[in-house]
């Protein structure tokens, strides 16, 4: 639970920054790059809570945001070019997970907010 919260405390975050600094722009869909090393025919609890805790805050996928999803697919050496395919698109915000994608964030972008997804130990969430 405290993953979750912190993770879209930080998206929140993210977020409210693109809205206030598009606030004398024409309306503009926020993007969100998501990289995951999961299955995508089953992303698992992290992503679904991810999902969720969105929905729960009033932001509904391809209705008034858009998650651009890429899959490492457990290769993590794939973790750079999935990276930069995303920055390419001009996301807003970049969620990644695992130390080859965090790297591969921090070393493809000065400009996108990265937020990193960690697993927080059992005892402490």
């Amino acid at each position: 639970m405290a993953k979750k919260t912190i993770t879209v405390l930080l998206l929140g975050i993210a977020l409210a920054s693109v809205h206030l600094a598009q606030a004398q722009q024409p309306k503009k869909v926020p993007r969100i790059g998501f990289v995951s090393g999961a299955d995508p025919k089953n992303p698992g609890p992290p992503i679904e809570a991810f999902q969720q805790e969105l929905r729960d805050r009033g932001y509904v996928d391809r209705k008034n945001l858009v998650i651009e999803y890429r899959y490492v697919l457990g290769m993590n050496e794939r973790s750079p070019a999935v990276v930069a395919e995303l920055v390419q698109l001009n996301v807003d915000v970049l969620v990644v997970a695992g130390l080859p994608a965090i790297l591969a964030a921090k070393q493809a972008t000065k400009t996108i907010p990265i937020v990193i997804m960690m697993p927080i130990p059992s005892r402490l969430g």
